[in-house]
This record gives structure tokens, C-alpha cells and sequence, in this order.
């Protein structure tokens, strides 16, 4: 019996056979896999030395070595204390981005040359990683210049955290000098406290600290830190040297109407009993009491900085960012300009008041009483006008007003309580408005609001629906009574004959009458680190 399949030509290929066709079809695949591979090589070969032999090899660029020769540079001149490493961490920290503008400029002066070449070659870029870690650690700089820590004001924290600490005093040293003379203090790290004597002599006692891993390393850092005092006739410099391994410690007695000028870096200035004035640059917190002449106060960082001052006979103007604000029995003109981070509290102020932030304006022409400032509420007890707040976000609480008043508030409840037949103006964006008036006030009343109603203790004229409005007068109509809210309500409530009387008597007893009460107790939210 033939083998052959029925209906076969001849010459026709043998029977199938399911084997050998799968190995005949699995050569096939393997040979184009093969094929397809040696082609990817080629095509990869093409773009690393170039299309059509457009490019030459590939070769390294010269900006990484450049990089890590210079790092190698600095790091050594810091390890041998030729640089200082707190100084260059603070300039790195500020101009960091010059250095992706220089490597920048290098690999464009790469790629010009290159492209110059009769067989132009292509760049390596393996430094990349390296400009993006120096990236990083600059952005971690910065926010070390900007963000102070705690403990930058003992210490670095990129040189000698961890360091043993290290103390000595220098020899003190006293002399005399002219009654008015002119002290210079300049002190990079470390508290600087300043009293006045009662003899024309200057006296310094230094404490010095420093932060080594031996004895000897530790009297070098004395040795360069050391203050030293330089009298030349009547002007006096008191001098430490900037060295981030350590900190000098200074107290200093002057003579009491001596002219005080004091720089510091990282760490906290105290005055007292001084009787020319004060002028102040520091970084850390300033404490100034029992002071005859001007304060002037210049707060280099202020994000954990605070301003104490009491009992200053002369005017006060501070300038720059601060955290807490606290102020008391001052007898001249108060300005203040920079963001306030914390808490403010403000008593006994005696002549006119001016506060400037990115977010509140606060004009008064004294404040007999006290004042209030946080991140929520803004309360002003028995002040004198004419008085004017500017802010938003934020319920403005002001009670016992003698004199005119003007506020401009966003997102807030408005509440006025005027001490006598003062003016009143309020314009408030979104909020409620409650205004209280003397029992006996005389006032004319243009009142607007949208969104809201109005509530009247006064026999007021109320027309509109959605947008309403309030009109009329009060007695003889003396004061001028101004109130718009966008949306909120308006209440314009009458004050009792006894509260009236007790404004009264309050307002004409002086600093030391009592203080009224507050309309609302509110409960003090946690703090955050934001404007006021």
C-alpha cells in the first residue's frame, strides 16, 4: 500500500509531521530574534557615535571633575579653619544658585567648542546627580538662614553639633571714660547684657564657650573668639570675632547717659537703666526696661525673635519681622513696620501708636489702655483717637473709644463701643457689625448691608429686602455714624445711662482708672507662625 497521501502531486513533499514542522518554525523565530538584535545594536551603536558618522566617540564633560575639585577645595580650607564654616554655610545657603548657572554656562561653552570640531563628539552628563545633591543640601542651607533653629544662637549645627562644651572667662576689664561717651558693641554669637553704672567707667566681663573634642582645640577657638575693648577718646568699641565652634557671653556696665549702639548675631540683647537711648541689630531676642532715652530696635531674622520693652522714657521704633511683641509704660512715639509672627500686647502707651504689617494697620493716638494682637482677634480697650484699623481675616473688638474711629476689615465681625459722641466709620466685607453708642447719643446714622438684617435700639428709619438700609438721626445728629457690611448684620446698640457715666469716668480718670471690659470673651485659638 503506497505511503503517500491520497490526491498528492508528484514530487510532493513527504507526509506531515507535527515535529519537525514545530523545530523548522522555532529555527525561523530564533534566526529573526537574532536579526532583530543585531539591528537594535546597530541603530544604538548610531546614536552613541553619532548618525551616519556625524558624531565622534562619546567623552566625559569637565564640569563634574570641576565640581568635585572645588568641593574637595572648600572642605579642606574648612577642615583647616581657613574658612570659617558657619560664614560659608550662611553664604552658600543665600547664592547657592550660581552654581547650576556656572555649570550651566560651562556645558554651553562644551557644546560650542564641540560643535566646532570637524568630528563633533558627544557629552557624558554623570555629574548631574552631584548638581542635584548640592541642589538640595543649598535649599537645606537657605532654609537654615531663613528658618533659624534653637540652637543657632550656641552653636553651628553643621560644624559642632555634638561637640563637648568648653568655658572661660576673660580678665575683666574696666576704664574710664567721658560721661557721654559712645559704645560700640559688635558680638556675632553669644548674649550681650548692658547696665548703666553710676560712674564714668566701662566695665566688660566675657564669658567664652566653645564647642572641641580637646583642650587644645578649645583654647585656639578662645583665642580667635576673644573680645577685646578699644577706648579711644570718648568712643569706646566692644569686640568679639565671629567663630561658629563657640560663643561669647558679654556684660557690660556703662556710664548712664553714654550712647549705646549694639550689633549682634545669634543671641540675646538685654538693656536696662540707660539714659541716652539704645540702637539695637540683633537676631535674637532684645529686653530693654528703665530706658530715658530713644529705642531703636532692628530685628534681623524675627521668626523666633522677641521685643520686650518697659518703662522707656523716649520714643521707640522698631523695624523688621518679630514673633512676640510686648510693650508697657511707654511715654514716647511708638512705630513699628514688619510682620508680626506671634502675640502682641500693648498697655499704658502714651503718645501716638503706629503698627505696620503685611496684614494689619493700627493708628492710635494713645492707649491708655491695652491692646491685644493674634492671629484671629484684634481687641483695643480705652484708647484715644482719633483711631484707625485696617486689617482682614480677623474680629476687630474695640470698646471705649474717645475719639473718632475708622475700621476696614475682610472676613471678620466688627464690634465698636464709642466712649462719647465720637464719629464712627466701618467697612467690612464679610462680618457682622455691632455698633454701641452712649445712652445720651447724639449721632446721624447711614447704615448699609447685604445679605444681612439690621437690629436698631434706636428708633432708626429700616427700608429694602435683600440690600437694607438704616438712616436717621439720634438726638441733635452731632456725631457721624458710617457702617456698610457686604454680608453680615448690622446692630446698632444703645449703651445704659451707668455705662455711659463709667465711660466717662474712665476716660477722664487717666492711665491708672480702671479699664472697661471687653464686649466678648473668646477662647484663644493655638497660634500659628503667620502675619498679623
Amino acid at each position: 500500500m503506497s505511503s503517500v497521501p491520497p490526491n498528492m502531486p508528484p514530487g510532493a513533499p513527504p507526509p506531515y509531521d507535527p515535529k519537525t514542522q514545530w523545530r523548522v518554525y522555532r529555527e525561523q523565530q530564533k534566526a529573526a530574534w537574532r536579526a532583530q538584535r543585531d539591528a537594535w545594536r546597530a541603530q544604538r551603536h548610531v546614536w552613541r557615535g553619532g548618525y551616519a558618522g556625524a558624531y565622534g566617540p562619546r567623552v566625559p564633560s569637565v564640569v563634574g571633575p570641576i565640581i568635585l575639585v572645588c568641593i574637595g577645595i572648600i572642605a579642606l580650607l574648612v577642615v583647616t579653619d581657613h574658612i570659617d564654616a558657619g560664614t560659608f554655610w550662611s553664604w552658600y545657603g543665600q547664592w547657592w544658585p550660581l552654581l547650576l548657572i556656572g555649570a550651566g554656562v560651562a556645558l554651553l561653552a562644551e557644546w560650542t567648542l564641540d560643535m566646532r570640531r570637524k568630528t563633533p563628539v558627544r557629552r557624558g552628563g554623570s555629574f548631574i546627580g552631584i548638581l542635584i545633591l548640592l541642589a538640595f543640601v543649598g535649599a537645606a542651607a537657605s532654609a537654615h538662614n531663613h528658618f533659624v533653629f534653637p540652637w543657632n544662637g550656641d552653636s553651628d549645627f553643621f560644624n559642632s553639633f555634638g561637640a563637648p562644651e568648653h568655658d572661660s572667662d576673660q580678665q575683666t576689664f574696666s576704664s574710664q571714660v567721658p560721661a557721654n561717651a559712645s559704645i560700640n558693641i559688635e558680638n556675632p554669637r553669644g548674649d550681650v547684657s548692658i547696665t548703666a553704672g553710676d560712674d564714668a567707667n566701662v566695665a566688660v566681663q566675657a564669658h567664652e564657650v566653645a564647642y572641641a573634642n580637646s583642650d587644645s582645640s578649645a583654647k585656639k577657638i578662645f583665642d580667635s573668639e576673644a573680645a577685646h575693648v578699644r577706648v579711644s577718646g570718648s568712643a569706646v568699641l566692644i569686640q568679639s570675632q565671629n567663630n561658629s565652634k563657640g560663643r561669647v557671653d558679654l556684660t557690660i556696665t556703662v556710664p548712664k547717659n553714654s550712647h549705646v549702639l549694639v550689633k549682634s548675631g545669634w543671641g540675646d540683647v538685654t538693656a536696662a537703666g540707660l539714659g541716652a537711648g539704645i540702637d539695637v541689630t540683633a537676631r535674637g531676642d532684645i529686653h530693654v526696661s528703665a530706658v530715658s532715652g530713644p529705642v531703636q530696635a532692628h530685628f534681623v531674622n524675627g521668626r523666633h525673635d522677641t521685643f520686650a520693652a518697659h518703662d522707656v522714657q523716649g520714643d521707640l521704633t522698631l523695624d523688621g519681622d518679630v514673633n512676640d511683641l510686648t510693650l508697657s509704660e511707654i511715654k514716647g512715639n511708638i512705630v513699628q513696620n514688619g510682620n508680626i509672627l506671634g502675640d502682641v500686647h500693648f498697655e499704658n502707651l502714651s503718645s501716638a501708636v503706629h503698627v505696620h504689617t503685611s496684614v494689619t494697620t493700627i493708628d492710635l493716638a494713645a492707649l491708655p489702655g491695652d491692646l491685644t494682637l493674634d492671629s484671629d482677634e484684634l481687641r483695643i480697650t480705652d484708647a484715644k483717637g482719633p483711631a484707625r484699623v485696617i486689617t482682614r481675616s480677623k474680629d476687630v473688638d474695640l470698646s471705649q473709644i474717645s475719639g473718632d474711629t475708622s475700621i476696614e476689615n475682610q472676613n471678620g465681625a466688627v464690634r465698636v463701643e464709642s466712649a462719647g459722641n465720637f464719629g464712627i466709620e466701618v467697612r467690612d466685607h464679610k462680618g457682622d457689625v455691632e455698633v454701641t453708642l452712649p445712652g445720651e447719643a447724639s449721632a446721624t446714622i447711614d447704615g448699609h448691608t447685604h445679605n444681612g438684617d439690621v437690629i436698631t435700639d434706636f428708633g432708626l428709619a429700616v427700608s429694602g429686602e435683600e440690600d437694607k438700609t438704616v438712616s436717621g438721626k439720634i438726638g441733635a445728629g452731632l456725631a457721624r455714624i458710617d457702617l456698610t457690611t457686604d454680608n453680615g448684620d448690622l446692630h446698632i446698640k444703645k449703651g445704659s445711662a451707668a455705662d455711659a457715666s463709667a465711660t466717662a469716668s474712665s476716660t477722664a480718670g487717666g492711665p491708672d482708672s480702671p479699664k472697661g471690659q471687653h464686649l466678648k470673651s473668646k477662647k484663644t485659638l493655638p497660634q500659628q507662625p503667620v502675619a498679623q
